[in-house]
């Protein structure tokens, strides 16, 4: 089976790929394109660590064919900001120390970077529904909490 040319538009740009079969949405972006960002976790889409934005939706890119989501616009977390110049929500995670191992901080990132394009003012109940999915080995829950709530508030200000 020859691999089929799949265009993405990965953090902005567009990069024509060979993809065979059913390649995952992850294993493009980590060894095609170099992003580590997306982590491997689990393989099934139930730990988040691999979680990117889809057309600015939170999605699992292990669970996803990545000729799945040709022309749309993928951000991953290297999409969001430099370490010179971070995303909002990656400064709130660096200023909360929201990070032990940092397995899960891809997850985390993203899907707050979802939930607060969506609801810029949520919730202590919104904001643990939302993250509830992604696991966090390390017992952070409490600094990413108050991450979550830091980027919010400096959003809406």
């Amino acid at each position: 089976m020859h691999p089929a040319t799949v265009t993405l538009q990965v953090n902005g740009q567009a990069h024509r790929l060979p993809v065979s079969g059913q390649a995952s949405l992850l294993t493009v972006l980590r060894n095609d394109l170099g992003l580590n960002g997306p982590k491997y976790g689990c393989g099934l889409g139930e730990c988040g660590s691999c979680t990117v934005l889809v057309d600015g939706i939170a999605a699992r890119a292990c669970a996803i064919p990545a000729g799945g989501v040709a022309g749309r616009a993928i951000t991953t977390l290297e999409g969001l900001g430099t370490a010179a110049a971070p995303h909002p929500v990656q400064q709130a995670f660096i200023d909360a120390q929201a990070a032990q191992c940092g397995y899960c901080l891809n997850g985390m990132v993203l899907m707050t970077v979802a939930l607060l394009a969506r609801n810029p003012d949520p919730s202590e109940a919104d904001i643990r529904r939302e993250l509830s999915a992604n696991l966090c080995r390390c017992g952070c829950h409490l600094e990413i909490l108050e991450a979550v709530r830091l980027a919010a508030r400096r959003l809406r200000a």
